[in-house]
């Protein structure tokens, strides 16, 4: 398990944008089951999540013209027993962290995982987002 001062700032880096945090089983449960749309961020202390995957997700909540209804996210290496729910909801997509996961009405609806992130600029990121919410939100 990571200190919480190594992770904190990363886990503020979505907060301070909006996201909920979710770290037991119970919230992952809820938040996915939610009616409506729900984006599930799987944050991780490596450089894709640090150089590409949040800046590309803040990007995308900040500009984008719709938006999931609920922002979420649970951290890989801390949120364990969360993380490993989560990544239930995810299958068939194998486990993947950093990884972004966009559900509507309980339903998976767009995934990007971990090989679609490393890589790719934060703007790549938004861009595959946004086109995501256009359609599902």
């Amino acid at each position: 398990m990571y200190p919480p001062e190594l992770v904190n700032p990363m886990r503020e880096d979505l907060n301070a944008v909006g996201f909920k945090q979710i770290t037991t089983t119970e919230d992952v449960d809820q938040a996915v089951n939610a009616e409506g749309t729900v984006l599930v961020v799987l944050n991780s202390v490596c450089g894709c999540a640090a150089g590409s995957m949040r800046p590309g997700v803040k990007h995308a909540i900040q500009t984008s013209a719709k938006l999931p209804q609920h922002l979420t996210t649970t951290f890989a290496g801390v949120d364990r027993e969360a993380v490993d729910r989560a990544r239930k909801y995810m299958l068939p997509y194998p486990p993947s962290s950093p990884s972004i996961a966009l559900f509507k009405d309980g339903k998976l609806m767009h995934m990007i995982e971990r090989h679609h992130i490393e890589g790719r600029t934060a703007e790549m990121i938004a861009e595959n987002l946004k086109m995501a919410f256009e359609e599902f939100c």
